[in-house]
């Protein structure tokens, strides 16, 4: 069934529907317009809010990024990014695919309405027009025999007259004539004018305007499937983000997953612990008895072996620095600021800095002196006397470095000796286990150039040589044994050179005494005797 056939008398509907179906398409362009502005205004607020809640400060300065629930936080609002990237890609489909596609074709489609309705006019006037001929050829056909008859009638009554004349009757019969033969030529036009009308006529409605209506049924039907497709790409454009969306939900689903609230606490405990000696007992000072009385070396003012506490200039003995608010420190280069725990973790953070440019240093020394060597066999390449500043830039340079990393390990040595000695006195006291060791012996594998050996490996000051850092915990280990807490198998070998460790071999079962307490080392216990601390990561450890 087609609209020619069928519709054929429904010229002005056709233009009506036609008129509305491009309407709805533009409807639906604008719609989606304004679907796009709503998908970009909601992806822009929730980039808003993600930066509104980002941490100013970057993760390496920031304390907090090292607990897991900010951890999962943060991952969170990544996710909400890139949630909010997904909205906007979603708008920018729909305004490339949809917006700007319908919208062009709406005007082809217009264009093409406007071609077939106007050759459908010119048909419809070509029609009036013949029908108008058609209608002059009639009347005239139709005056032309009352003419002729009025004439014939006055030429029969003046025939009949017996006081006309001859020449008056003969002209009546000559007009009369004359009449008649102009109604047959009338006649004659008005039969070819009919003839013609009904040749057009046929022509209009069985073969132009179907032909037309045919054309703009095709047009339409064209515009109705396009504007369904494009009623599909809104669906096709959130599907194409499905993956994407669902992926960011699951990763805030991980995120959720990896707070941890007993990391969390590990977390502030290495990050606040202070390494100061718990204080002991405050004795009774009996006013009621004339006598010299003298600071308790128990009270919370001073540690109890005597010794000041090492916190920075300007402490008073009678102050309670568990309870007391905190005075404004003095940043040291050694860190003497900051409690003993805290103050040999930065120290070890600035020794790792150290080594770190030290090694880079010594890489591009030694890149430099390849280059050289490779200038001198092939001058065409380049000149090595350009090369002897930066040569000697880095020598300088690494001189500097392996100075301040001396300085470093010594600092750092006193901050341990410090720590195990306020370690000791408060397990002295209150007769509990012994913490795991709080620095790592040397271990030469660690080291990944000769240079770096040199300036790591050296004594780093008299004081650290004449004090032992494990001895402490060695007399701690023979006053309170303890019985084992699970088992592990040793992966690798390990030379325990440095005094509080114990050596071991591949595959040594060893029995285990203290779990790792955040400083990479654990307590064991060997079969054929001998305890002492190892790295964690050479165990495969199994707890009873």
């Amino acid at each position: 069934m087609d609209w020619g056939t069928e519709l054929w008398d429904q010229f002005e509907v056709l233009e009506r529907h036609t008129q509305w179906g491009l309407d709805l398409l533009d409807r639906y362009v604008k719609f989606v317009k304004e679907r796009t502005e709503v998908e970009q205004t909601y992806a822009k607020q929730l980039r808003s809010l993600v930066k509104k809640y980002l941490p100013k400060r970057p993760a390496k300065d920031d304390p907090e990024s090292k607990f897991s629930q900010q951890q999962s936080f943060l991952q969170i609002l990544q996710e909400v990014n890139d949630f909010a990237g997904q909205r906007e890609l979603v708008a920018e489909n729909l305004s490339v695919h949809v917006c700007l596609e319908l919208t062009k074709y709406s005007q082809e489609m217009k264009q093409e309405r406007k071609m077939h309705f106007q050759e459908g006019r010119r048909a419809q006037q070509q029609l009036e027009n013949g029908f108008k001929q058609l209608e002059n050829s009639k009347r005239k056909f139709e005056r032309d025999c009352r003419e002729a008859e009025k004439a014939a009638q006055t030429a029969e009554r003046l025939d009949q007259d017996i006081n006309a004349t001859k020449a008056d009757v003969e002209k009546a019969k000559q007009q009369a004539h004359l009449r008649s033969h102009m109604a047959e030529e009338s006649k004659n036009e008005y039969a070819a004018q009919l003839q013609r009308f009904n040749r057009d006529q046929a022509h209009f409605y069985f073969s132009q305007m179907p032909q037309i209506f045919d054309k703009l049924q095709d047009m339409d039907e064209r515009r109705t499937s396009r504007l369904g497709a494009g009623y599909g790409l809104l669906s096709e454009a959130e599907l194409q983000v499905v993956p994407i969306i669902a992926k960011c939900l699951e990763g805030m689903k991980v995120a959720s997953d990896a707070v941890d609230a007993k990391n969390d606490s590990q977390v502030l405990i290495e990050l606040h612990k202070s390494g100061f000696a718990r204080p002991g007992d405050v004795e009774f000072e009996d006013f009621s008895q004339p006598m010299n009385r003298v600071p308790s070396d128990s009270s919370l003012g001073t540690p109890s072996d005597g010794r000041p506490e090492l916190r920075g200039p300007g402490r008073s003995r009678a102050k309670r620095w568990p309870f007391g608010k905190k005075n404004k420190m003095v940043v040291n280069e050694d860190f003497s600021h900051l409690p003993p725990e805290q103050q040999r973790k930065r120290l070890q953070q600035q020794l790792e800095e150290r080594n770190r440019e030290l090694q880079k240093e010594v890489d591009q020394r030694e890149a430099l002196k390849k280059m050289k060597d490779v200038y001198e066999k092939t001058p065409q390449m380049g000149d090595p006397a350009s090369l002897e500043p930066r040569i000697t830039e880095t020598l300088s340079n690494i001189e500097r470095l392996k100075l301040e990393v001396q300085k470093y390990e010594g600092w750092l040595a006193e901050a341990e000796s410090r720590v195990l000695s306020n370690r000791g006195d408060s397990l002295s006291r209150h007769a509990q286990p012994p913490d795991p060791p709080v620095s790592a012996p040397p271990d030469d594998s660690n080291n990944s150039s000769q240079d770096n050996k040199e300036s790591s490996e050296g004594p780093p000051s008299e004081e650290g040589q004449d004090t032992p850092i494990y001895t402490e915990f060695d007399e701690d280990f023979e006053e309170e044994p303890v019985s084992p807490i699970g088992h592990c198998v040793a992966i690798y070998h390990f030379e325990g050179s440095s005094e509080g460790t114990i050596s071991m071999e591949e595959g040594e079962d060893l029995s285990l005494m203290e779990e790792d307490k955040g400083d990479g080392w654990t307590r064991v216990r060997r079969k054929q005797g001998g305890e002492g601390y190892v790295p964690t990561s050479y165990l495969r450890v199994t707890l009873n």
